[in-house]
């Protein structure tokens, strides 16, 4: 199938920048949000990043303030964890896995890391997309990589309670597993 090669392709091929290949120079909000896109794989109208999300990002911690009124590398390399971490984890648990992963290294460091992880998760899923699924068998393909997804996120949370509880208490975050305090579970929505 012809979109799942495309797919594929896009998975083994697009990375986000390397740390030495960003704009060594500070860019302004605008700048900033012009270039955000091209740090990872998006597919359709997915919500995109606005300046109002890197000023909440900022004032919930998860995101260093500017330099004056520019943005730096390693403002760069925060947001593109934190725009792809946000697709699966809470703003709040994005942000006790990057000041986990980052305690006692530099941003560079840290970015590289991640960027590395990142890899090896994209090509593990590309691998999994031969393009030779016919129609009929796209739903149990969907199937195993929403259930491989499910497994992973259930490991991710403990993981990230135990991290959490790692934390001294007055830094802990407030456990959201995915939801606001105010938005009720599913069953009691029913």
């Amino acid at each position: 199938m012809e979109e799942l090669k495309e797919l594929r392709q896009r998975m083994e091929e697009e990375r986000p920048q390397p740390w030495s290949m960003m704009p060594d120079i500070g860019l302004y909000m605008d700048q900033l949000i012009s270039y955000m896109p091209r740090q990872l794989i998006h597919y359709g109208g997915g919500e995109m990043l606005t300046s109002a999300m890197v000023n909440n990002y900022i004032k919930d911690g998860v995101l260093p303030r500017a330099e004056g009124k520019r943005y730096a590398r390693t403002h760069l390399a925060y947001l593109t964890a934190i725009c792809a971490l946000k697709q699966v984890l809470s703003v709040k648990e994005a942000r006790l896995l990057i000041q986990s992963g980052a305690a006692g290294r530099d941003s560079e460091t840290t970015y590289e890391h991640f960027r590395q992880a990142l890899d090896e998760a994209l090509s593990e899923t590309a691998q999994s997309l031969d393009g030779g699924q016919e129609a009929e068998e796209l739903p149990r393909l969907a199937l195993a990589l929403a259930l491989r997804s499910y497994a992973d996120q259930l490991a991710c949370r403990r993981v990230l309670d135990i991290l959490a509880q790692q934390q001294p208490q007055e830094e802990r975050p407030e456990k959201s597993h995915g939801r606001s305090k105010k938005e009720p579970r599913r069953a009691e929505r029913e």
